[in-house]
C-alpha cells in the first residue's frame, strides 16, 4: 500500500518517470499500483506508454478493474485505437460493468467519439441503463467535435427534455454549437443562464470565451464584445475569441486595433 502511494503521489505530481522507477522496485505489485502509474501516463497525454502499461500489467497476470477501464478507454481515444477501445467495451459489457459505475458509460462515449466512431457513441449511449450530465455532455461534446451542431443542440434539448440540468462544461459544448449553426436563439438564453447562476464567476475564463466566441459566429459582434468586456478574466484565447470575430465580420480595423 505504501508503494502503490508512492508511485500515485509520484504520478500527480507529473514525476512520471520517479513513479515508474518506484513500481519497478516495489517487491509486489498490484492493479492498484498499475492503475496509479496507468493514469498518471494519461495525465501527462503520454498515451502510447499507458497502453504499454496496460499490457505489461496483463502480462504479470492482473486483470483490469473499473478504474483501469477508465483509464485505458481515454487513453484509447486519444491515440485513435478503435480495436482496443472496441475490445474493452465488450469486456465492460460481459463483466456487467455498465450497471455499477456510468462513468465508464461515459468514458465509452466519449472513446467511439475520439476515434471517429459517431454511430457507434450514440448507440453506446442509448443502451446507458442510466444518464446523467457527464453522459449527456459526453454526448453533445462529441458531436461539436464532429462539426454536427444541429444534432449536439438537438441532444442538449432532449437532455433538458429528460430532466438532467446542464453544467459549465456542457454550456461550453453548447455555445460551440450554437456558433456552428449560427443559433442565436439558444445562445442568447444559455447566455442568459450561465448570468443567473453567476457561472463566469465561479468557472474557467473558457466559458466566457465560448461566449464571445458564438456571438462573434453569430454576427452579433457587438454583443460579444459587450460579454469580453465584462470578462472578470482574461487570457490570450479571450483576444484571439474577439479578434477573430472582427475580421469574420470584415472589421478589420477593429481587429487589428484589439
Amino acid at each position: 500500500v505504501l508503494g502503490t502511494a508512492l508511485v500515485d503521489m509520484y504520478a500527480k505530481c507529473d514525476k512520471i518517470e520517479k513513479a515508474r522507477r518506484v513500481l519497478e522496485e516495489l517487491p509486489f505489485r498490484d492493479v492498484v499500483s498499475w492503475n496509479a502509474l496507468i493514469a498518471g501516463y494519461v495525465q501527462l497525454g503520454r498515451c502510447r506508454e499507458a497502453l504499454d502499461c496496460f499490457d505489461r500489467m496483463q502480462n504479470e497476470g492482473f486483470s483490469p478493474d473499473t478504474v483501469t477501464y477508465l483509464s485505458v478507454l481515454k487513453a484509447c481515444g486519444i491515440t485513435g485505437s478503435l480495436d482496443l477501445g472496441q475490445a474493452l467495451a465488450a469486456e465492460v459489457n460481459k463483466q456487467g460493468l455498465l450497471h455499477k459505475n456510468i462513468a465508464l458509460g461515459t468514458a465509452m462515449v466519449d472513446m467511439y467519439f475520439r476515434c471517429f466512431a459517431v454511430e457507434k457513441a450514440r448507440e453506446v449511449f442509448e443502451h446507458l441503463p442510466m444518464q446523467n450530465v457527464f453522459s449527456w455532455t459526453a454526448l453533445i461534446s462529441g458531436y461539436v467535435q464532429h462539426g454536427l451542431g444541429a444534432e449536439a443542440l438537438k441532444c442538449f434539448r432532449q437532455m433538458r427534455e429528460a430532466g438532467i440540468h446542464p453544467n459549465a462544461i456542457t454550456f461550453i459544448s453548447v455555445l460551440k454549437a450554437c456558433g456552428i449553426v449560427r443559433c442565436l436563439e439558444i445562445g442568447e438564453e444559455v447566455n442568459a443562464e450561465v448570468r443567473r447562476q453567476g457561472l463566469l464567476r465561479n468557472n474557467s475564463v473558457v466559458l466566457g470565451n465560448a461566449l464571445v466566441s458564438m456571438y462573434a459566429k453569430c454576427g452579433v459582434i457587438h454583443k460579444a464584445a459587450g460579454v469580453f468586456e465584462k470578462l472578470p478574466i482574461r487570457n490570450v484565447a479571450s483576444w484571439n475569441a474577439l479578434i477573430v470575430g472582427y475580421a469574420q465580420n470584415g472589421l478589420n480595423k477593429e481587429a487589428l486595433k484589439s
